[in-house]
């Protein structure tokens, strides 16, 4: 594995309070930094202070959009501990992103060193207020300047850090949610369940009709149908319907989140009956009137679960029950936020120390 490299800043930043942070405002003292050129593979791993880059105006990011990012989080726990939240899953999801995007493999272990003494370096900047943390942005860019469609023959591999406040300052408020019956965002086969700016560009406009009509997200359906539920524009959904929660399945239109995958194995190990699978839209109308849709709930990094009061089909708010956050939706984020933040036992061995 590489040596990394490391060069400390000279001028640190000022800290902003806990008050003041907000989400992606303010970005650490350091960065990580790995090149790559066909000829010589990923090289120069450093740790270096954060500051801009230049690229040629050719460079094949801006012009053919190849590029892939993560995003997970460090905390501090009440023992003063620095966590993460298994990142290796992160840097595995990293490469199937990379493969999908015809970028080359990085070495997941040396990824993950790098983003250990990243955050050991500026440990300082993890806030301590609750639900509070330090969010983590490792992201690939095509680099060479050249106007040929075909893959880049240079690369950056970058990491950079922001101190990000409470996602619920006023505690968890169940969302509305938009449901997108003109706009597709992703097919099978497509590039739906990786990582890429495109995916999230292709979402902009319909947030901006979903804004319009009061809601927070946008439901997506699948592209060929127009039918069945994929996910939330940052998120994965999950319906408690009956005494089982369903969740899409993950036929490669939507993202594999970890905060699913860590969900749907909570669930499991708590005797609840789980479902993977494609599930309609009239589906989910039906079981709102019948009255057996007994909750709605994403799943994410930034906000772990977010509660969904309400949908919005065809014209008309069609409520969850009685439109507060479900019992089952704030177990799981009581759960999954006590185990990051060290309060409670983590059984799956998903806390990891630095």
């Amino acid at each position: 594995m590489q040596q990394i490299q490391i060069e400390r800043t000279t001028n640190p930043k000022m800290k902003p309070q806990a008050s003041e942070l907000g989400f992606g405002k303010y970005y650490t003292d350091h960065m990580f930094m790995l090149d790559y050129d066909a000829d010589k593979g990923w090289h120069d791993a450093r740790i270096v202070p954060y500051q801009p880059i230049t690229l040629d105006p050719a460079a094949k990011v801006f012009h053919y959009g190849q590029t892939v990012f993560e995003g997970l989080k460090a905390y501090r726990t009440e023992a003063g501990e620095v966590v993460l939240f298994r990142p290796e899953m992160n840097m595995k999801r990293l490469n199937r992103s990379n493969d999908r995007m015809s970028i080359p493999q990085i070495d997941e272990q040396l990824a993950l060193e790098a983003l250990r003494q990243l955050v050991l370096i500026d440990q300082d900047w993890i806030p301590e207020a609750p639900q509070t943390s330090l969010y983590i942005r490792p992201y690939v860019i095509a680099t060479e300047a050249a106007l040929g469609v075909a893959p880049s023959k240079q690369y950056k591999f970058m990491i950079i850090m922001s101190p990000v406040g409470a996602y619920y300052a006023e505690g968890i408020k169940p969302v509305s949610i938009y449901v997108e019956s003109d706009y597709v965002r992703a097919v099978a086969g497509g590039v739906g369940h990786v990582k890429t700016a495109g995916n999230y560009a292709a979402g902009l406009k319909a947030q901006e009709g979903a804004t319009v009509q009061g809601c927070t997200q946008v439901l997506w359906l699948d592209g060929v149908h127009r039918r069945y539920v994929e996910e939330v524009g940052s998120m994965n959904v999950f319906f408690r319907i009956g005494d089982k929660v369903v969740t899409p399945a993950l036929t490669g239109g939507l993202l594999p989140g970890i905060t699913r995958d860590s969900v749907i194995r909570l669930l499991k190990h708590w005797g609840l009956q789980v479902e993977e699978r494609l599930i309609s839209i009239d589906e989910l109308v039906q079981a709102q009137q019948d009255g057996s849709l007994k909750e709605m709930f994403g799943t994410g990094t930034a906000a772990v679960i977010s509660p969904v009061g309400s949908l919005y089909w065809q014209d008309e708010h069609l409520q969850i029950q009685d439109g507060t956050a479900g019992e089952l939706s704030m177990r799981v984020y009581e759960t999954i936020t006590g185990i990051q933040s060290g309060q409670l036992d983590d059984p799956f061995g998903w806390r990891v120390m630095l």
